[in-house]
């Protein structure tokens, strides 16, 4: 039913001027008028500005014209309809005066508009997206003041194409991360069977998390999930305002949990939110547990969520103080676990460091986990195959 206003304004006669003229040949009468042209009110993005230049035009030639008398109760009616029709979106203040002396004389006038021009409610509706279609396009992610439901539906409903002219950092596309190849490691030394079919779903990359162009990356949020320092921090920079607003409205996330948000102005489509143990007194089964629990829990809502590439940072080993080399055995061993049963619902898990030191940790421990097959003789598990030694 919907149509653009430049498909619109095709079926319109070409126009020397803004405007309504009276045509050669025929009665002067409201129905008789034709409507020249509404290109230069579209690029505007105002459906005001259509109505109002329409119906100054028509007022301009009223005497000369002697229209057919207008019921103007049918008018007010149905400007009342248009007003609640469209009183649901931002976008549609465009319908709206804000300091209009006398409301219902304009509503008189654009219902006159509307009538010149023949539109139906299904035209208005259709314009009314347009507006909505072209306001996706400048959605301000600086400002706190922008709504941050709207943004959200807009940018997870546009194009990828779209999407990257929202991006507020550079973008690293999928593509570009190479899957891991296994290292080091003999498959007799490794703590499951050899698997190519999962170990194509796994990468280490060492980089910015931020920049990752994937469905979602996960965040080594505190407590509150309003921003902090580290990943935190520069997630929710690279996010913008929209995404503290949204996360004040979770309610906090405790230790092992995991939520999940827009990620606005980063190139991830999602940001998940999951709060690692703090490790200072040293690691026993609690702290262990806790840390299982973020990759497990970010995972689930990953997959709840239809959403098949997922990053990891290295949760709790900073500030939070838990060793890296007993991280990095948690980490790898939720994963692979967790892509033996739902190896078909992910499609790539990528392991993001920072440091040079946490990648050599990821290198030579990823081989146990993910195990290459021999070239010669060594057959491959089928998905979920786990056989821990």
């Amino acid at each position: 039913m919907a149509f653009h206003v430049s498909k619109l304004t095709l079926r319109l006669p070409k126009p020397v001027s803004f405007g309504l003229r009276p045509v050669n040949g025929t009665k002067h009468s409201c129905i008789d008028i034709k409507f020249t042209n509404i290109t230069s009110a579209a690029n505007s993005r105002s459906l005001h500005s259509v109505f109002r230049q329409a119906s100054e035009s028509w007022l301009a030639n009223y005497r000369l014209l002697k229209p057919k008398p207008i019921n103007f109760r049918w008018a007010v009616s149905t400007a009342k309809r248009l007003e609640n029709f469209s009183s649901a979106s931002v976008a549609s203040k465009s319908f709206h005066l804000k300091s209009t002396p006398n409301r219902n004389s304009w509503s008189r006038l654009y219902t006159v508009a509307l009538s010149v021009l023949g539109l139906s409610t299904g035209a208005i509706a259709a314009l009314h997206t347009s507006v909505l279609l072209a306001m996706s396009e400048t959605i301000d992610l600086d400002s706190d003041r922008t709504a941050w439901q709207d943004a959200k539906s807009l940018l997870l409903s546009a194009s990828q194409e779209k999407r990257r002219g929202h991006y507020r950092i550079d973008y690293l596309p999928l593509e570009e991360i190479p899957v891991w190849t296994s290292k080091g490691a003999s498959p007799a030394q490794s703590r499951y069977k050899s698997n190519d079919a999962l170990r194509q779903k796994i990468s280490l990359f060492r980089g910015d998390i931020t920049k990752l162009e994937i469905d979602a990356i996960v965040n080594a949020a505190n407590k509150s999930l309003l921003g902090g320092g580290g990943v935190d921090g520069a997630i929710h920079r690279g996010a913008g305002p929209l995404l503290k607003k949204e996360c004040a409205t979770l309610g906090g996330c405790e230790t092992g949990e995991a939520k999940i948000t827009g990620a606005y102005g980063l190139p991830a489509k999602h940001v998940i939110h999951t709060v690692g143990p703090i490790a200072y007194g040293g690691v026993g089964d609690k702290e262990r547990n806790a840390l299982r629990d973020c990759y497990l829990n970010s995972l689930e809502t990953a997959v709840q969520n239809q959403l098949r590439t997922v990053a990891f940072p290295c949760i709790s080993t900073g500030v939070y103080g838990y060793p890296p080399e007993d991280a990095v055995e948690v980490a790898l061993a939720t994963v692979r676990e967790y892509l033996d049963e739902h190896h078909e619902q992910l499609d790539r898990v990528i392991f993001c460091v920072f440091l040079k030191t946490d990648e050599d940790l990821y290198q030579r421990n990823l081989p146990l986990y993910f195990p290459q097959a021999e070239s010669a003789g060594q057959s491959e598990s089928p998905p979920g195959g786990q056989d821990p030694l």
